[in-house]
């Protein structure tokens, strides 16, 4: 009990889930593992099968395509999302710049999340059209 009210208040943190009631906090917090990353870990990398919803709760890490960075990510921000959602390779690597507290989420249980936790798939793809919209904006800059 102490360990998901622990996940809870790292939940807490991230903002897409600021609105949610304490009993889905409480479901997404039996889902997800509570991880630590250390600077140069890869999270994520280009190309491979992902498995994983990542939210990170502390620190940054960077997002390389192709080997270029296109964004920086920290606390609040997530990944893995898109791999997930549709099976195919992830599109970046992402790469700790600092020790990193991360909650991970297999695929089963985010596709359970999805499915359990009313308004998180509109947060998602809320998320997935800002990260589209500044990526297309980038690209005609």
């Amino acid at each position: 009990l102490r360990r998901v009210s622990q996940k809870i208040e790292l939940l807490k943190k991230v903002p897409m889930f600021s609105d949610l009631s304490q009993r889905h906090m409480r479901e997404i917090s039996k889902h997800a593992d509570q991880l630590s990353a250390k600077t140069g870990n890869v999270l994520a990398e280009q190309g491979k099968i992902g498995w994983e919803f990542i939210f990170i709760v502390e620190g940054k890490a960077r997002v390389e395509k192709n080997g270029k960075l296109i964004r920086q990510l920290s606390g609040g921000d997530f990944l893995g999302e898109i791999s997930l959602i549709d099976g195919e390779p992830r599109t970046a690597t992402v790469i700790a710049e600092t020790d990193m507290i991360l909650l991970v989420v297999n695929k089963t249980s985010f596709d359970h999340l999805l499915n359990k936790v009313p308004g998180l798939q509109r947060k998602i793809l809320v998320a997935l059209c800002k990260y589209l919209r500044s990526a297309e904006k980038a690209t005609h800059e």
